[in-house]
């Protein structure tokens, strides 16, 4: 279980790695300079990566060794 944690740890980091270069992406500056927000699919990646770095971590940390 500590592996899959460990794994899922390196994902969550790699999907919000994406997220945060999309955001930079000069579509997405100018949809969040006239909207406030960034676009739905940039949210998906950050929420998404620091979910999966979340979880990783809790599993990496308490999963034990079955």
């Amino acid at each position: 279980m500590r592996i899959l944690g460990i794994v899922l740890l390196i994902v969550g980091l790699v999907v919000f790695g994406f997220g945060l270069n999309s955001s930079q992406a000069p579509g997405e500056q100018l949809v969040e300079t006239l909207s406030g927000r960034f676009t739905s699919n940039t949210m998906w990646y950050i929420i998404g990566g620091i979910a999966l770095f979340v979880g990783g971590s809790a599993l990496a940390l308490f999963g034990g060794n079955k």
